[in-house]
């Protein structure tokens, strides 16, 4: 049985979290078209490559944050 003393904390808590991820990643991929264009001026497969990178990036945040909650989660039993 899993107890949780604070659940009211720990939602805003991560609501906060993920709207930080969230702004942050938004920003960078407003400015991701321009990134990308001079680039791909230097090189098609750079660009190719920053732009996996940065969408990769997105989901790992979110999956080091999961495992990161799911440690503590552990630790608190």
């Amino acid at each position: 049985m899993v107890a949780v003393s604070e659940p009211h904390s720990s939602n805003k808590s991560a609501a906060i979290a993920a709207a930080i991820i969230l702004a942050a990643t938004g920003l960078v991929f407003y400015y991701m078209p321009t990134m990308i264009m001079a680039l791909s001026e230097i090189s098609p497969w750079l660009s190719y490559g920053v732009a996996i990178v940065f969408v990769l990036a997105f989901f790992a945040v979110f999956w080091l944050r999961g495992r990161h909650q799911n440690r503590n989660l552990d630790r608190s039993e």
